[in-house]
């Protein structure tokens, strides 16, 4: 006779196998090629079944079973179906709530970064950008509106379709000049053109600017939070360049061993950026900004084939210290560039906070939607003269912009003065005089 009923000894036997299953998918590992472990690649298998999204706007789930794809968007795969008659919360002066020490606390931010470029400027006898500082390509192109956006989408800029000519500049996060193995953050600011409007005080022409960074979120989410990390870099700024490329190869390997657990820390990015093409990485403004009736925060992401290609590219730093660069002009020589401008809307006040720039909204309450398309054409993208004009003499900030493109939040009320206070700064040491450039055509060819 048997100890247990045969449904119990049945229940045994298949967790047994369960059990054995995960192990051995566990242990595949082991078998890994090499590159699984120094990010050249994030895959080594094909799995029975799987759960992905695609990139799609929304994005779709996908339930993958012995090779044959289904469509499951909204329960496995991806949480975010088409939400209709979503209601969106409307922008009003009292959504911002500065602290009573706020321009205090920008002064010390002021403060503490002028001092970083005096270090830089004395070293490199030249005064750079404070933040993303070694250019990677200078372009030129045209940003399109799409028609037929909803209500909510068809505000500020983007509520009248059309095209508008731009200047787009690509950068590396430091502000200092360094090899590409300090690979941290980077840097996309858009400048675009024959904008009409209301503009922000002390804004003259009919410009506005996009600054925007690799990352959905700032880590340092505050202005207070600006001047306390602020004042660590700036104490770094004068260590050997060794030291900071080890600082930036610590927090990569910290976000890969996080990755093994579905997770990553946005600060570890911002020091530790992969050694990704920037033409294949997404661009955000990380903190929110005015949205006509609304309030967003906005993103670029990469549109073509070409460009999703280039995913498992990865620099050698050790072979070419200005990689990234060389990477991103070649590719422009041959192949246009286009990214998806888009919007994600504020839609909770709980989870997506209006002061704390590190709190990541979440796109199952509000995905990030298309809105206009941004095309650069092939084109030499390091020409002298242009390189010499957009950082040298060009400026972009988040003060250039239309009062329906308000920058907001306590990071982005920081932004406002400090980016006016750093760039006197260095056009008066340069001796160059800056420029809010009006019209394309002040871009050299």
């Amino acid at each position: 006779m048997f100890r247990h009923p045969v449904v119990i000894r049945i229940t045994h036997w298949v967790n047994a196998v369960c059990l054995l299953v995960l192990v051995m998918s566990g242990l595949q590992i082991f078998n890994a090629h090499p590159a699984l472990y120094w990010g050249s690649v994030s895959t080594f298998d094909t799995p029975l079944m799987a759960m992905s999204s695609t990139e799609a706007d929304p994005p779709k789930g996908v339930t993958t079973v012995f090779g044959h794809g289904f469509d499951t968007t909204g329960w496995l795969g991806s949480p975010i179906p088409v939400r209709k008659n979503m209601t969106y919360l409307r922008y009003a002066p009292d959504v911002e709530k500065p602290d009573p020490d706020e321009q205090k606390t920008i002064d010390g931010i002021i403060n503490g970064m002028t001092q970083q470029s005096q270090t830089v400027e004395a070293r490199e006898h030249h005064a750079v950008r404070a933040s993303h500082a070694k250019s990677s390509a200078c372009v030129t192109g045209e940003l399109t509106i799409a028609a037929g956006l909803p209500p909510e989408l068809a505000q500020g800029l983007f509520a009248t379709p059309g095209t508008h000519p731009v200047a787009v500049r690509f950068a590396q996060g430091p502000g200092e000049t360094l090899g590409d193995r300090v690979s941290t953050h980077r840097g996309m600011s858009i400048k675009v053109f024959d904008v009409p409007g209301e503009k922000l005080p002390g804004h003259a022409v009919d410009t506005q600017d996009f600054v925007l960074a690799t990352g959905t979120t700032f880590p340092s989410g505050t202005a207070a939070g600006f001047l306390r990390d602020g004042t660590v870099i700036g104490k770094s700024t004068g260590l050997p360049e060794g030291v900071k490329s080890a600082v930036s190869s610590t927090m990569r390997n910290l976000n890969r061993a996080l990755h093994a657990f579905g997770t990553e820390s946005a600060l570890a990015d911002f020091f530790g950026h992969p050694y990704s093409h920037p033409l294949a990485d997404s661009y955000f403004s990380q903190a929110p900004v005015r949205y006509g009736d609304y309030v967003a925060k906005l993103g670029v992401v990469p549109a073509t084939e070409s460009q999703r290609a280039l995913s498992e590219w990865r620099l050698d730093p050790h072979q070419d210290e200005d990689g990234f660069r060389h990477a991103t002009v070649a590719f422009f020589r041959d192949h246009e560039v286009v990214f998806e401008l888009r919007a994600q809307i504020w839609a909770d006040a709980d989870s997506q906070p209006i002061e704390d720039a590190s709190v990541d909204w979440p796109v199952s309450i509000s995905p990030y939607r298309t809105v206009a398309t941004l095309r650069l054409p092939r084109q030499d993208a390091y020409g002298a003269d242009r390189v010499r004009y957009f950082d040298e003499v060009m400026t972009f900030r988040p003060a250039h912009s239309l009062a329906a493109h308000r920058p907001l939040g306590s990071v982005m009320r920081a932004r406002l003065r400090v980016y006016q206070a750093l760039s006197d700064f260095r056009h008066s040491k340069n001796g160059v005089a800056s420029e809010d450039t009006a019209s394309i055509d002040h871009v050299p060819a």
